[in-house]
């Protein structure tokens, strides 16, 4: 069993949902985080989330300590080359696209110290790809947590056959650290969570739109009769519409025919119907 442990700095490259919740959890266990955004008006709206999200843990009782003490443990940076050399762990959480993701570890390696994990929170780029312009790829693996970050209880660790066994072994620990449990899978397109879950999302959508039954019967039909805690077409208003299609023609492409995204799902992107963020998907969220 891995010990488990926290690493004393952590650095997390974008404030968003994501990266605000990974920065979260760590200052939470107590990790010095550094937070990368692209302006003052991002890192206002990233320390905004952090702030909300600590205080709703607080009032939950799910907080251990202030979350005004635990908020100065968190730092805003208006530039990767600013992270810590002395980080143990930086994270990437910016959006799915392929060569955004490489840029900002490639800069994130160049910042910070060659005993420095880098991670990406990427739901199912290949982390090999990802990695391929390291220096150090030893050193570099997958972290996907799930939204919401704070109350998910997985991470899932995701390693190329050049990551090391030892930062393997470390990155299981920082999990652990956090109260969370990690799963280990070998790098392949939609790793294990993002492949089961999009193509369970996909055919509800594909039922949704040949009226098979209506989202909220398709949702309870999985929560009551699986024990699912979530049914697939609101998690997919969670997650967010354009991000299960990206994830989906990403998926297409390199797996084939099963994850083809539905028309609906097409459609409700192009409108602007995105979930819950925008107020409005498979529900009402207004």
């Amino acid at each position: 069993m891995t010990t488990a442990r926290i690493p004393s700095s952590v650095g997390v490259i974008g404030g968003g949902r994501m990266g605000a919740g990974i920065a979260q959890v760590f200052a939470a266990a107590g990790a010095m985080v550094s937070v990368v955004e692209s302006d003052e008006a991002a890192m206002d709206a990233a320390r905004a989330r952090i702030a909300g999200g600590l205080a709703k843990a607080a009032e939950r009782g799910k907080l251990a300590g202030d979350p005004a003490d635990v908020l100065e443990r968190v730092v805003l940076l208006g530039d990767i080359a600013e992270l810590p050399a002395a980080a143990e762990l930086v994270v990437e959480a910016v959006p799915e696209r392929a060569g955004l993701k490489i840029e900002v570890l490639a800069r994130a390696e160049a910042a910070v110290g060659e005993r420095t994990v880098l991670a990406s929170n990427t739901s199912s780029l290949s982390i090999a790809e990802l990695g391929a312009a390291l220096r150090r790829p030893e050193k570099f693996l997958g972290m996907h947590f799930f939204n919401p970050v704070p109350a998910s209880k997985l991470v899932e660790v995701v390693t190329t056959p050049r990551t090391s066994d030892a930062v393997t072994g470390q990155v299981r620990a920082w999990v652990r650290g956090l109260d969370k449990t990690d799963v280990v899978v070998r790098d392949s397109p939609g790793f294990a969570t993002s492949r089961l879950g999009v193509l369970l999302g996909l055919e509800a959508i594909r039922m949704l739109e040949e009226e098979v039954a209506d989202a909220e019967a398709i949702d309870n039909a999985m929560e009551l009769g699986y024990r699912h805690p979530m049914g697939p077409l609101r998690s997919t208003d969670l997650v967010g519409l354009d991000v299960r299609l990206a994830i989906a023609e990403y998926l297409h492409a390199t797996l084939g025919e099963r994850f083809a995204p539905p028309k609906l799902l097409r459609d409700k992107v192009a409108r602007g119907e995105l979930g819950r963020k925008t107020g409005r998907g498979f529900y009402d969220w207004t």
